[in-house]
């Protein structure tokens, strides 16, 4: 669910207590005019929650869903966008809490999509979120079902007409947590954009990361922060915009730098993550020497 850049907290529901706050549902159903990214890339989400259309006259794809009262929200803003809910014909999935894949099955079956999605996060997309290998289980309800799934693995490139974007997986969030990358041009310059999935380790009261039971859990966050330190990104995306690049819609202006162009911004979110580990690490750690 929410990522928040910390690790203290174990139900993030309790963020929900304020609606000016940037990780409560109230917020996440607010209406976010869509906008261009750069490129051919689009953000369609909700305030607060990512929804990106990558597009080209052969088909588009859209990473994310937002929530499930959100679909006809992402369907308006695709259509003001100029584009048909109908070309979306490829569905990707950073990971699959409520917020970010409660509205795949709806939007699969509205443009006839195609989805697809990590083994360990389609096994998930199938329960319709209710995952016992979640992390953050039991703490949402779950969603619509998507019963057709497509397995990409680690790597794995996928395409539509001239698209090419390529999985990575990012463990730690939640068993099957995904980013995707693809380049989008402006012109002759073309850029690396990074949609990268959440970096909060935030779970039920039971789960620990820091588990000597389980030690790829803390083996595969480390191994997402590699791959993040590692990845060619000029844009960085997440599936919470606060955790990126928060409202630069509002500084775009003509002549203007694009504010969401920043080579370091993956790294920085890769520090950001490091930092959430070591907390979390100290949680856990307390939390098994007082019972």
């Amino acid at each position: 669910m929410s990522a928040l850049l910390f690790a203290g907290a174990h139900n993030d529901a309790a963020a929900a207590a304020s609606a000016a706050d940037p990780y409560s549902r109230e917020t996440w159903t607010q209406a976010q005019k869509p906008f261009r990214i750069y490129g051919n890339t689009y953000y369609v989400g909700s305030h607060g929650l990512g929804a990106i259309l990558v597009t080209s006259p052969q088909g588009h794809v859209l990473i994310d869903s937002t929530l499930p009262e959100n679909v006809a929200m992402i369907e308006a803003n695709v259509r003001a966008l100029g584009f048909r809910v109908r070309d979306i014909k490829l569905i990707l999935n950073t990971h699959t809490h409520p917020d970010h894949a409660g509205g795949i099955a709806e939007l699969a079956h509205d443009s006839g999509a195609q989805v697809a999605a990590s083994a360990k996060s389609a096994k998930a997309l199938r329960l319709g979120g209710d995952d016992p290998d979640d992390p953050q289980h039991g703490l949402a309800k779950p969603y619509a079902k998507v019963t057709d799934v497509r397995i990409v693995t680690d790597g794995e490139v996928v395409t539509m007409g001239p698209l090419r974007l390529q999985m990575h997986a990012m463990p730690g969030h939640t068993p099957g947590s995904t980013g995707w990358t693809w380049r989008s041009c402006e012109g002759q310059r073309c850029l690396s954009m990074v949609y990268a999935d959440s970096l909060s380790l935030l779970s039920n009261s039971h789960y620990r990361y820091a588990d000597p039971a389980h030690p790829e859990r803390l083996l595969d966050f480390r191994h997402t922060l590699a791959v993040l330190r590692a990845l060619p990104c000029d844009v960085l995306m997440t599936p919470h915009p606060p955790a990126s690049f928060f409202d630069k819609a509002a500084l775009i202006a003509p002549g203007k730098p694009n504010p969401w162009v920043d080579p370091q911004a993956c790294k920085a979110y890769a520090a950001q993550g490091q930092i959430n580990l070591e907390q979390r690490v100290h949680m856990d750690a307390d939390s098994h020497a007082a019972r």
